[in-house]
């Protein structure tokens, strides 16, 4: 019960959407690890002085005191009036990574020595300038929703004896395409249900930067004669494709969806219009990044 109240008390406190300052209220200090033999120390060396009235000894125990009060107000500026911004990755596909952008902001530049805690990721931040960005990268497994994760942020500069600390408890969601795939006649019965046939091309030509690896000829890449992409006939016959759902030549779901998710990214490469008709939503015809953007969406919605 005490653990559930901890956490709902953390999600309340400690919400973030996009920006934030942090204050004074953000920042969590407490004795880290080590710290707390170090306090055993400060009590062996108080009760050596006070039983053998030496001063020297006590005096020893006021100076590491001193130390110890000094870590918490150290390690607390770390993080005191930070600024973080976080900028995130709207849609990706499967196989891919979606991005976690963190934004720093400081007035005066000076030296943060920060850890970021994300799931099973854990890593070493050192901010210096006035404003620097840190990218965390996560991979997107299955299509869907994707929510991302919360962050914890802390520092145990300068002595490791003290650890302050926060929370941003991220409410940003990313969609995820399916992985687009490539339909392989191998029964030619299905070809007069499956619009455009894929199997035949028309011609070979150079890769350029943006085209998907789909379409790659690998043949001719294992060959050592370069990368060339497939031209295919039917898309350069037809000023437009009709993507079904139903017509898609593949048993499970799944497969449909990756199907046309790769009908979608070769009309993009021939730059011709498409529009999409899934059995609950349907996207008028398009081309370009808006309509590839929208047509992810809807893959990753239904």
């Amino acid at each position: 019960m005490f653990k559930q109240a901890w956490q709902n008390w953390i999600k309340t406190r400690f919400k973030f959407d996009r920006h934030k300052a942090l204050k004074q209220k953000d920042i969590l200090v407490f004795i880290y690890q080590q710290g707390y033999l170090y306090l055993v120390l400060i009590l062996i060396t108080f009760i050596a002085g006070v039983n053998y009235g030496n001063n020297l000894i006590l005096g020893f125990c006021f100076l590491i005191s001193a130390i110890l009060c000094i870590s918490f107000y150290l390690t607390f500026k770390q993080l005191h009036e930070l600024e973080i911004e976080i900028v995130t990755t709207e849609v990706g596909q499967v196989g891919e990574v979606l991005q976690l952008q963190l934004h720093f902001k400081q007035e005066v530049a000076q030296a943060r020595y920060l850890w970021i805690k994300a799931n099973h990721q854990l890593e070493k931040v050192l901010i210096q300038d006035t404003q620097q960005q840190y990218v965390l990268t996560f991979f997107a497994e299955q299509r869907g929703q994707f929510n991302f994760p919360h962050l914890h942020i802390y520092s145990v500069y300068p002595f490791g004896l003290v650890r302050a600390w926060t929370y941003l408890n991220l409410t940003r969601t990313a969609w995820v395409a399916p992985k687009a795939a490539m339909y392989s006649a191998e029964n030619k019965q299905h070809q007069h249900s499956f619009q455009p046939d894929l199997d035949e091309f028309r011609e070979l030509r150079d890769f350029q930067l943006g085209d998907s690896l789909q379409a790659v000829s690998w043949k001719q890449a294992a060959r050592g004669q370069g990368l060339y992409v497939k031209v295919f006939e039917q898309y350069q016959d037809q000023q437009s494709i009709d993507i079904h759902y139903e017509h898609m030549p593949a048993p499970t779901h799944e497969e449909k969806l990756s199907l046309m998710m790769g009908l979608a990214e070769q009309c993009e490469q021939q730059q011709l219009n498409y529009a999409m008709f899934l059995p609950h939503a349907t996207l008028e015809k398009g081309v370009g990044e808006r309509q590839l953007k929208q047509a992810k969406i809807l893959l990753a919605q239904a």
